[in-house]
């Protein structure tokens, strides 16, 4: 019995470790911006900051790292598009978020990019071929590491279960 539950939880282990050793950039961005945009910015609809859908349609990836690390230094400097934001939004600063890598950013916009609604007046999603996304994706080479991964895990639980048949049966023949 002891035997099993070391087993179950070793390949447990090993499926949470694989699963989790890449998080998938919306899923990481949409906990950072939870966390730390959402009191004051909607995907969709403005709040006390602008409504973040379409972001990387409007600005380079460069400013948006910028801004999101320092807004109040790019106003300073007379950045035209911060400035024009600062004064639009009621000259309300949006918080520092130095801690934050480029990596960090890229998945929240990417998140945003995700949760963005369609700006036309579609009624169906075949109201406009084309105008939708689909919500899945294609496996991609860098995908097949988790299912060797898998598989090993699997090949590796079926050999620990035959090794500690084979040394229950011998155990067993011994005591005879």
């Amino acid at each position: 019995m002891k035997n099993k539950f070391t087993i179950l939880f070793l390949s447990g282990l090993i499926m949470a470790f694989h699963a989790n050793a890449n998080p998938d950039p919306p899923i990481e961005g949409k906990s950072i911006f939870m966390s730390r945009c959402a009191g004051c910015h909607n995907v969709n609809k403005p709040l006390t900051g602008p409504a973040l859908a379409g972001v990387d349609e409007r600005r380079s990836m460069d400013w948006i790292i910028n801004f999101v690390h320092s807004s109040q230094s790019m106003v300073k400097k007379g950045d035209k598009e911060a400035v024009a934001l600062y004064e639009k939004f009621n000259k309300i600063p949006m918080p520092d978020h130095q801690d934050l890598t480029e990596e960090n950013i890229k998945s929240i916009v990417e998140f945003i990019r995700s949760e963005a609604k369609p700006s036309g007046n579609e009624k169906a999603p075949f109201a406009k071929p084309g105008g939708r996304k689909a919500k899945y994706t294609t496996l991609a080479p860098s995908d097949y590491w988790l299912f060797a991964g898998l598989f090993a895990s699997v090949i590796l639980l079926i050999a620990v279960m035959i090794f500690a048949s084979r040394v229950r049966m011998m155990m067993q023949r011994a005591g005879k």
